[in-house]
């Protein structure tokens, strides 16, 4: 059993799967501004630089992504109540509404892909999102590692 070798497959594969959605809904929408919008429903209202690095993003990218963003009501920016000085990013309730949508676009442009899988397989993938939700569970926290 190569546990690495198994770990890596699955991070490929559901990287893979993400861009295949993409390209088979015409989603010209950036992964950068889902990817945002998940961080911020999971752990609430984020500063500029905590979202920018668990993001993976450069902040002056985040900055750019975050005015975007809050120009189409996505997000909304606000000073925060401890530092006038710090700006903190909370999602809308448009923005969840987007993140939802977006969700299940992704899914019913890939569910066709999977078809042909018997009930063992659906039962190997329900328990690998289990799986993967306990461990990324706090993804959100500026604190986690």
């Amino acid at each position: 059993m190569d546990r690495e070798r198994d770990l890596e497959a699955l991070i490929v594969g559901a990287h893979a799967l993400t861009r295949i959605a993409a390209l088979d809904t015409r989603s010209e929408t950036p992964s950068a501004q889902w990817r945002t919008l998940a961080i911020l429903r999971e752990g609430g209202p984020q500063r500029l630089g905590d979202l920018a690095r668990i993001s993976r993003v450069s902040q002056p990218g985040m900055t750019r992504l975050i005015k975007t963003m809050s120009e189409a009501g996505l997000v909304e920016r606000t000073h925060d109540p401890d530092d006038s000085r710090v700006v903190r990013v909370d999602v809308t309730d448009a923005g969840v509404d987007a993140y939802f949508a977006w969700r299940k676009e992704l899914t019913a442009a890939l569910i066709p892909r999977f078809s042909g899988l018997s009930d063992a397989d659906w039962a190997a993938i329900r328990r690998t999102a289990e799986i993967a939700a306990a461990i990324t569970d706090g993804i959100g926290d500026p604190d986690a590692p």
